[in-house]
Parts: C-alpha cells; structure tokens; sequence
C-alpha cells in the first residue's frame, strides 16, 4: 500500500513548513495525554530542537522524561507556573499535543480544591467572562496570554508534518453501499458541530445519529454510541473544523480509537485527509485489518460512488 503519510507530507508543504534544525534551540512543550507528545518531543529532538516539556498533571504520561532534554509537571490552570518554566529554561517558541479533560479539569466537583488556579489564570478566567468557553474561543485566548509573557505558539505539525494522513482507503476492507451512505450523511453533519465548535465527531447508522461527541471526547462519544446502538455495525465520522487553526485541537486517531471501536461495534472510520493526524500508522491499520474494520481518509468535499465504493 502506498503510504498514506507520505501523500499528505507532500500534500501539506505547500501550507505548513516543516521546522528546520535550531542548533538545540529550546522549544516548550505543553503535553497533555495520549502518544502525539511523545511523537512530538522525540521528533522535535530528531531536528535540533532541546525540548523542555510541561506535563499536565494527571494527563501526561512520565515517559515523555525519555524522549524530552527536560520533563517538569504544571497543573491545567497554572498558566503563570507555565511562563515562568518555559522562560526559565529559556523557551520562546512552544507547541501543544495531547488530550485533556476538560470535564476534569473546569467541570469537576470541588474543582478549586481538585485543580487550584493561579492568579494569571484567576486574571485570564475573570478578565474574559463576556466570551464563552468552546474550545476555539478558550484556546485562541489561552495562546494570547502565553504569548503576552513572551511565548509564540506554533503548531506541532510543523515538526512532523508526515502525521497529516493522505486520501484513500487504507484498509483491505472497504465499506459496503449502506456504510458509504451513513459516511456521507454523518460527514455533513460533523462538519456543521465542527463549525459550532461543539465537537469532531458523529457515529452515525442507518442514517440515524447515535451520538455526537462534545467535551467527553471521541473515545466516550464512541462507547456511548455502542450502548445506544448494541447490535453494532455504526459509523465514526471525525473531521476538522471548517476553519481550522493548526496549532490545537487538529483531529487525532490512534490505536486507542479502533480498541474503542473493536469494544463498541463500530465497522467504518472516516477521517477527513490532509487535516486529521493518524498516530502509530502501522500498528494502527494492521489492527482495523485484523478486526475487519475499515478506515477512510477522504477530501473536504466528498464525493463517493456507492455502488462501486470508488472515493
């Protein structure tokens, strides 16, 4: 199979440069959970880069402390912690990869006590009570603030821009008529939540939505899906935003998202090409392979022949 990273490297140069070497230049990364920081720090490093990584506490995993120069610990709403290691260490430039809860983290019960704030954070939640907290509006503020203590935010992908996947169907099986059809319905849709800022995902069958993701994540918003739906056979559709922003939030799967599909029932992934980050590829794919999933990677505008399954 031609691989399908390699398309979308290509694909994407012309919009995202990738990061020349910097001579061990300091580079600040903000890791929440998943493998993408490790990929990122340890990529980072490949490329000159002395990485000094900020764990979110609770989320990232201590292995970063392998591949990153330097691993410190912060909590989610420690942004003054944040600026101070980063510009002790003497970052300008910084990245963020990972998940986090934010359920956890602003929605928790006692979550004062459970997650205590600093006063740049107490200064940055007050000063901004007029704007609402989707993720665009938090982050986009969020990146503002680091950037006004002397921190430029750049997108991970510039890094490794391979992670980007290409256009096809990268699996042996394709889906039959009927799951091209629950593609197409639920890609419309999870566009229109992506341009609400409202989540990623749907998970569609028989042209029904089951579910569609919001804070939980696309992981719960699958589980969810398979209880409401026991027989199985649904669709994940996971696409990007209609606008956007590189820097966060780019749509990620992984072999975390086929264990909760396998657990689930879920038969297709459809992720949108060129702007979805698809981690650990080969192991990955030979998992959705050996489970008889499938998982497609197709343009914004989709186009399919249902009798043929041609993209």
């Amino acid at each position: 199979m031609e691989t399908a990273l390699d398309i979308a490297a290509a694909a994407s140069s012309e919009n995202i440069a990738a990061a020349a070497p910097r001579d061990r230049e300091p580079l600040g990364l903000l890791a929440g959970a998943g493998h993408f920081p490790i990929h990122v720090a340890s990529k980072a490093r490949q490329r000159g880069w002395h990485v000094v990584c900020l764990g979110i506490r609770g989320a990232a995993d201590p292995a970063l402390a392998e591949v990153a120069d330097r691993l410190l610990w912060t909590g989610l709403k420690q942004f003054g912690k944040m600026v101070r290691l980063f510009r002790a260490h003497g970052v300008r430039k910084w990245t963020m990869a990972g998940k986090v809860n934010k359920a956890r983290g602003f929605n928790a019960k006692w979550r004062v006590l459970t997650e205590p704030p600093d006063w740049r954070f107490l200064r940055f939640w007050f000063g901004r009570r007029h704007r609402d907290n989707r993720d665009d509006s938090f982050l986009l503020d969020f990146i503002a603030n680091l950037n006004d203590g002397g921190l430029e935010c750049m997108s991970a992908l510039e890094i490794c821009p391979q992670l980007l996947v290409g256009p096809g169907i990268l699996t042996n099986r394709r889906p039959t008529p009927s799951e091209w059809k629950d593609v197409k319905f639920g890609w419309n849709i999870a566009r229109e939540m992506g341009r609400l800022d409202v989540g990623q995902s749907v998970m569609v069958r028989e042209q029904a939505v089951l579910a569609v993701e919001a804070m939980e994540g696309t992981d719960q918003a699958i589980q969810r899906a398979g209880q409401l739906c026991p027989r199985g056979g649904f669709v994940v559709v996971k696409v990007a935003k209609p606008k956007q922003d590189m820097r966060f939030d780019v749509p990620t799967v992984g072999p975390s998202t086929i264990e909760n599909m396998i657990r689930s029932g879920a038969k297709v992934l459809a992720i949108e090409a060129s702007r979805s980050i698809l981690l650990q590829e080969e192991q990955t794919i030979g998992m959705a392979n050996r489970h008889g999933l499938s998982i497609l990677s197709l343009s914004a505008e989709i186009d399919c022949d249902y009798s043929s399954g041609n993209l």
